[in-house]
């Protein structure tokens, strides 16, 4: 166990992180910020739920405050890029909670609101922006902001950046940095172009890789209950209103389908929310204060627009669809079992889903137990498990699917409680 007052943070950033309720870091944080703090690069290998965002935001405020040089006007000290809206928020809100002791000022750029407050904001300069690629170089190129002064850079969810076709974004906006600079580079995975980004960017750097399994994962209960695919909506309904689920994350496999999905609840009567790509930013973040508060029961949640969302207290994920890409499946049950809290993952099976059912249970090396007690519970579909006849359906498009999120034995839920640690 190592605590954070034992990693060289100053007063102000301790301070800041016990008002929190922190004490302990995670492996990540404990590895990663001494690292920083030296001044040597990083490649994390991370995903969601670890702690890697305190674990470049409070060396990076550090750092930051050392050097005692405020940000000239339209220039930026610090640069965080991240693939999603939510996540730049996410992001923007722990180096507000962190850096409270400390006299920065920080922006977040990203699309899907107004730019002028985004040009006011960055017009008498920034100690820190977090921002979405396409915002970002929309601003530069209208001269509102020069990169030429930036001493630390992060690529956060590198292989997200990628997956959602940001690789000649983030080329061009890396190609505007200042060669003297110190580069942090996050990713749950490692795919070829992710490694090449890597090679290019980072310099005599540090790799610090760690797996979920230990604080995450085991902490979640998993369950396949198999269904019939007319049947699904009733099974959701049935299980949101039987008394257990306090706050839960829905995904869907497509836009529309959220969309329909919410519509559906709240005409039964079930408070929900729809969140994903074609909402304007100001319906998402509007969804999800209603959703932190506990004003909406359900948020029915594509995998893109899930990606970033750090909320206390989810106590089930539920896999209206399962994802055609198997790895999506521990990035979606990670968005519960945060913040050393146990959490449920189900995932309704249909007959059409058998193949994803299996590639998960490859990928994360067992076997989902099921749960046959629920009312809409299909005894041919669930004989179908065991069939070597059933094949991957071709794949959907929509939505969006993660990328793969790192490997880990997984045996179940356990634990309990434990230290609060920081995001």
């Amino acid at each position: 166990m190592t605590l954070f007052s034992e990693l060289g943070l100053i007063e102000p950033i301790c301070k800041a992180v016990a008002a929190e309720g922190y004490t302990e870091a995670t492996p990540i944080q404990t590895q990663a910020i001494p690292t920083i703090l030296s001044g040597q690069d990083v490649l994390g290998v991370a995903q969601t739920g670890t702690g890697k965002t305190a674990a470049f935001s409070l060396p990076i405020l550090q750092r930051l405050a050392a050097s005692k040089r405020p940000a000239a006007p339209r220039k930026t000290r610090a640069l965080i890029l991240t693939p999603t809206r939510e996540l730049a928020h996410q992001v923007g809100a722990s180096f507000a909670t962190y850096g409270i002791n400390l006299r920065m000022k920080r922006c977040i750029i990203n699309g899907g609101v107004g730019m002028q407050p985004q040009i006011n904001a960055l017009q008498a300069g920034c100690d820190i922006v977090v921002a979405t690629p396409g915002r970002l170089l929309d601003l530069i190129v209208r001269g509102h902001l020069s990169l030429d002064a930036v001493e630390c850079f992060v690529l956060d969810e590198a292989d997200r950046m990628l997956d959602m076709g940001f690789i000649h974004d983030v080329t061009k906006i890396i190609a505007m940095l200042p060669a003297q600079r110190l580069n942090l580079l996050f990713s749950a995975t490692m795919p070829p172009a992710v490694a090449a980004l890597a090679a290019r960017t980072l310099k005599n750097h540090k790799r610090i890789e760690v797996t979920p399994s230990a604080t995450t994962v085991e902490r979640i209960e998993q369950r396949v209950l198999f269904v019939a695919k007319d049947k699904k909506r009733d099974l959701l309904v049935s299980v949101l209103q039987g008394g257990t689920v306090s706050r839960a994350i829905v995904f869907a496999r497509t836009k529309h389908g959220a969309n329909r999905l919410a519509e559906q609840l709240v005409r039964s009567g079930i408070k929900s929310e729809a969140i994903h790509g074609n909402k304007s930013q100001g319906a998402r973040q509007r969804a999800l204060s209603e959703f932190q508060s506990g004003r909406v029961q359900a948020l029915v949640a594509t995998d893109i627009a899930a990606r970033g969302i750090d909320v206390e207290g989810v106590s089930h994920v539920i896999n209206f669809e399962l994802p055609n890409e198997p790895e999506s499946y521990v990035h979606r049950i990670g968005r519960t079992a945060r913040a050393g809290a146990d959490g449920i993952a189900l995932s309704f099976c249909d007959s059409e889903e058998i193949a994803y059912l299996r590639a998960i249970e490859t990928t994360i090396r067992q076997e989902v137990p099921a749960d046959e007690t629920h009312p809409f519970h299909c005894a041919v579909t669930a004989r179908m498990r065991g069939s070597s006849s059933a094949r991957p359906p071709k794949r959907q498009q929509g939505g969006g699917q993660a990328r793969p999120a790192g490997q880990g034995g997984h045996r179940g839920r356990q634990g309990g409680g434990g230290t609060r640690r920081a995001a």
